[in-house]
């Protein structure tokens, strides 16, 4: 069953060091503690990367998946290709300017391969939600 969570936040500063932040995804491991080591395998031809492997570890359970990004000027987003732990994923940051910095929307949506009881899944989420929105308003103001 997939699950969704979204979570928003405030960062003051400029949409392009957002966008600079998320586009050094080798960078990941050291503002979210689920990102546990990244290997870009493609990358578009202005440099960002297109398709990533990455080995991600949430309460306990570990998995080498690999996703395809999408980039654009507000958005940035991915898509499983392959994962030993998940059917499907889908992420994605909205960035939109704000008279102090940039809003970020992020939402992502997971569907385990296994059966998962419904507060680790939960718990997992808010994890995964805190990671992606308090370390990178963090890492972008830090």
């Amino acid at each position: 069953m997939a699950v969704t969570g979204t979570k928003e936040v405030d960062i003051h500063a400029e949409q392009a060091a957002v966008l600079d932040v998320l586009a050094d995804v080798e960078g990941l491991p050291s503002w979210s503690p689920v990102h546990k080591k990244i290997e870009i395998v493609s990358r578009f031809d202005d440099g960002k990367p297109r398709r990533v492997k990455m080995a991600v570890s949430i309460l306990g359970i570990n998995d080498e998946q690999v996703v395809e990004y999408t980039w654009s000027e507000t958005t940035v987003s991915w898509d499983l290709v392959e994962s030993s732990q998940q059917k499907s994923q889908r992420g994605e940051y909205t960035l939109t300017p704000t008279e102090k910095g940039t809003h970020v929307k992020f939402s992502l949506t997971v569907d385990p391969k296994i059966p998962v009881p419904g507060f680790l899944v939960k718990k997992g989420t808010k994890t995964v939600l805190e990671a992606a929105t308090e370390g990178l308003r963090q890492q972008v103001v830090g």
